[in-house]
């Protein structure tokens, strides 16, 4: 899977027409097409360190999803970090921590986006102890009920390198797609985390490669293969 650099964090809802938006059509297609052996209901987003374009990637993914008339839910997995609430402009006040924690109910934490068909769970207030309530069975549980009512769930989560709050929600996925910026991480630290994800059984469904360079014959073939209306 190949995304060209970013212009927007939703260039999926701006401009449909774009290569970029183009390149998140083909990742989506390609997700699908992983689906051959095995139902992807649940997928996990997460790279090796933070800045890759994972938040980005999984945003327009999700928008993706729902502009081609599936229900999407879009979780901030990330406890630590959260960024999605900026990405779609609504409030953090109360999230997925706040869930786990059993301090609101599910229909105060899951959001509109003003985007058909795309509903959203922020991440909430940052907890004291983010992997712990991660483990704790709770989301596992809230996983097989958001099953009955969306088509698709993302998560968004932590680098898994940083600490193990990824692998944690990576191992509740049915599929993981790993997200690398070219040039930024050091191979090495790219194949211990790709041997983090499979200790804990994670199944990596493919790679996301954000600001590859294209040489003048790819860029020419992927306009010759742009999205028409």
């Amino acid at each position: 899977m190949r995304r060209l650099a970013n212009e927007s964090k939703l260039i999926m809802n701006i401009n449909r027409k774009s290569q970029i938006s183009e390149g998140y059509r083909n990742i989506r297609t390609n997700i699908q097409f992983s689906e051959w052996n095995h139902k992807l209901h649940v997928i996990a987003f997460t790279s090796t360190q933070a800045g890759e374009g994972k938040t980005t990637t999984i945003s327009n993914l999700a928008v993706a999803y729902a502009q081609e008339g599936k229900k999407v839910l879009l979780i901030d997995a990330d406890l630590r970090h959260p960024s999605l609430q900026s990405v779609f402009k609504v409030s953090n006040k109360t999230g997925l921590s706040n869930l786990l924690a059993n301090q609101c109910r599910q229909e105060e934490s899951i959001r509109t986006t003003g985007i058909e068909n795309l509903s959203l769970i922020t991440a909430g207030p940052v907890p004291p102890n983010p992997s712990e309530l991660l483990s704790s069975g709770k989301l596992k549980e809230l996983l097989e009920i958001w099953k009955e009512s969306f088509d698709i769930i993302l998560m968004d989560t932590s680098p898994v390198m940083a600490v193990a709050d990824g692998l944690i929600v990576a191992s509740m996925s049915d599929g993981v797609v790993f997200v690398v910026q070219a040039g930024k991480v050091k191979r090495e630290y790219i194949r211990k985390s790709k041997e983090k994800l499979e200790h804990v059984k994670a199944q990596i469904i493919g790679v996301v490669l954000n600001h590859k360079r294209m040489s003048r014959s790819e860029a020419r073939q992927y306009n010759y293969y742009g999205y028409q209306d």
